[in-house]
Parts: C-alpha cells; structure tokens; sequence
C-alpha cells in the first residue's frame, strides 16, 4: 500500500491556526510551531475561563443581593431562607438586577422575606 501524506487536511489545519494566531506579537503569528503552541494556550485559558466566568458572576451576584439584604436589615443568608419559605423562586442573576436597578421591588422581596421567616 503506497504512503498518503495527508497534505490538504494538514494545510488546512495550519491555515486555522496561523490565522488564530494573527493578533500575536513577533514569531507568534509568523512561525509554525511558536503560533501552534499559542494558539493551543490561548484555547486552554478560553476553556478554562468559561467555567470560571460563571464562577465569578455567582460571586458578584452574591456580593449584589448582600449588600441590598443588609441595607434591608437582613443577612444574605436569612434573606435567601426567608424567600425560599416564602415560595418565591427567583434567580441569583435577577435577584441582583432588582438590586442594582429597582430598590423599591428589592425592598418588597425582602418584606415578603422577613414575614415568611416570623
């Protein structure tokens, strides 16, 4: 059986990754091997970020609702375990938007909040 070099699929995956590589500085976007080995960096932190993007939006929502509850005398803890006896179910995401946007419907979820946990 004669030897194929794969030659077509090889030019085309280096063309995919010369041109990702287009923004880098020096040798990173002109050689080969120094725009492979960034390209495949640059993939592992985008991968490794998107998680951790959702991590870090939790956190500031937490921080958001916090500081909304305590200016509404609670704490985040019993301003979430009063809305949950309260049977309201509403994200940390739109939680956080209330509080930064609309402070009077904050101020009414937290009443609810306070009277389900009396």
């Amino acid at each position: 059986m004669p030897r194929v070099k794969s030659n077509v699929v090889r030019l085309k995956r280096k063309k995919q990754i010369m041109k990702a590589a287009r923004g880098a500085y020096g040798a990173r976007s002109k050689l080969w091997r120094p725009a492979k080995e960034t390209v495949e960096r640059g993939w592992r932190y985008a991968y490794r970020d998107r998680r951790n993007r959702k991590r870090d939006f939790r956190r500031l929502w937490i921080t958001r609702i916090n500081a909304a509850a305590r200016m509404n005398d609670l704490s985040y803890s019993a301003f979430m375990n009063g809305l949950r006896k309260a049977g309201i179910e509403v994200d940390r995401k739109i939680l956080a938007d209330l509080a930064v946007r609309d402070e009077a419907a904050f101020a009414a979820l937290a009443n609810a909040a306070r009277s389900a946990l009396a």
